[in-house]
């Protein structure tokens, strides 16, 4: 398996790769995606591709989105959507993509990374309860073990407050769950 950033010519594969890993969620989340790539060339984020026998399998995106600290905002980074195809899962293909992830945005100096997931599968690549260190979820349809965050070195003590998503995630309506039945 070979990591490395998402070329242009790596769209169609992605887009496939997500239809194929989220099954009916999966156009929200490729249309996500598609929109989220005007906010990696703004506001230089992260769109990382795992490939295997020349197919992409994997793929990561971190987007720049802002904490509503007490001081001031302050720049962080979200890391959705990870997609996987199913037949690369349990081969540590997402995990390398995440550690790749957090390396880079470490390297950038973001001082956390936001993501609403399993706190199971994520919970072993460093990232814990965001309500834990101070950080208000940006939707009371997340559910609260689903608000994690990894802290990386730029944080600092005074970066608490309340995530604000980038309005694409809004309008892809891709925060929190909704209740079928409300």
């Amino acid at each position: 398996m070979h990591l490395r950033r998402e070329q242009p010519r790596d769209r169609d594969a992605v887009r496939a790769l997500h239809l194929e890993a989220f099954g009916e969620h999966g156009r929200v989340v490729a249309d996500l995606v598609e929109d989220l790539r005007a906010l990696l060339t703004a506001d230089p984020g992260l769109s990382l591709v795992a490939e295997a026998g020349g197919r992409v399998v994997g793929h990561v995106a971190l987007t720049a989105a802002v904490l509503d600290a007490p001081r001031r905002l302050v720049r962080v980074e979200v890391l959705s959507p990870l997609a996987v195809a199913p037949a690369a899962q349990r081969r540590g293909t997402g995990s390398a993509l995440v550690r790749a992830a957090l390396a880079d945005a470490a390297e950038r100096s973001v001082p956390a990374v936001f993501l609403e997931g399993d706190p199971g599968y994520y919970g072993r690549l460093g990232f814990g309860a965001g309500a834990a260190h101070g950080f208000r979820k940006p939707s009371l349809r997340i559910p609260d073990a689903a608000f994690q965050v990894v802290l990386l070195d730029a944080r600092e003590p005074w970066m608490t407050g309340t995530l604000v998503y980038p309005e694409v995630f809004w309008r892809h309506d891709a925060v929190g769950l909704r209740d079928p039945a409300a």
